[in-house]
């Protein structure tokens, strides 16, 4: 049974989401984070959402029979607490690492200004190929991206216990599965993705008639403002929005 729906979730506010907007803000070159990006924890106000999360997941997770995590630290601790009782559901989720967030390779933890002075070069190199085919060196492309996520998308057909399936992992990893799904072509997605961002523990929701997708809701964080949690707005790294 292929899928007829899926829930893809963004992991709530990490501490690097912090230290990238202030390095932003502050018009430093470099992120000042030392964690790998693989174990960069939620922040206070990311459990925060994930409980709020847990509470629109109580009227769901009876009928959502996979959960799908990216193996980063901050989109499992988001599930873990989403789900509070992981015991319970433990059958039903899977980590893979197809849903890994963007590799940046030597654009990583440098902001736009430092992208600017510190890699001109590969600076140039992006604005001539374009956001979406520039792969920066040790680094993905988003082609990359949705090369890897078609593999997903492609096992997950052929699960035939996966009727509806709930996905936590990352801002580019969601926009990347709405330009396979909808679908959308290179220019169709830097449009979406450049008026749109996917906030910190928001919901996006597609359901499947036939072979076509349709977007039923886009980062919803009603959830949030029902539980009185912060809604965050990080867009991600400046290699990853297409703006």
């Amino acid at each position: 049974m292929a899928p007829k729906e899926l829930w893809l979730v963004r992991h709530g506010e990490s501490v690097a989401n912090i230290a990238a907007t202030r390095a932003e803000v502050e018009g430093l070159d470099v992120i000042p984070i030392d964690t790998r990006d693989a174990d960069v924890p939620l922040s206070p106000t990311g459990e925060e959402q994930a409980l709020a999360l847990r509470t629109w997941m109580d009227g769901r997770r009876g009928s959502i029979d996979r959960f799908y995590a990216s193996p980063y630290l901050r989109a499992r601790q988001t599930l873990t607490v989403a789900l509070d009782s992981v015991e319970q559901a433990a059958p039903r989720i899977l980590i893979d690492e197809r849903l890994r967030d963007r590799e940046l390779g030597v654009l990583d933890l440098l902001t736009r200004a430092g992208v600017a002075r510190l890699q001109p070069a590969e600076a140039q190199r992006r604005r001539h190929l374009g956001k979406f085919y520039h792969r920066p060196p040790g680094g993905e492309s988003w082609a990359d991206v949705a090369l890897r996520l078609r593999s997903f998308l492609r096992d997950l057909d052929a699960d035939p216990r996966a009727g509806s399936v709930l996905i936590v992992a990352h801002d580019a990893v969601v926009m990347v599965l709405l330009y396979l799904l909808l679908p959308l072509d290179e220019a169709g997605l830097l449009q979406f993705a450049a008026s749109r961002t996917v906030l910190n523990a928001s919901v996006t929701h597609l359901t499947r008639s036939g072979d076509s997708w349709q977007l039923d809701a886009f980062a919803d964080v009603t959830h949030l403002h029902i539980d009185g949690a912060p809604v965050t707005v990080h867009p991600g790294s400046p290699d990853v929005q297409p703006t």
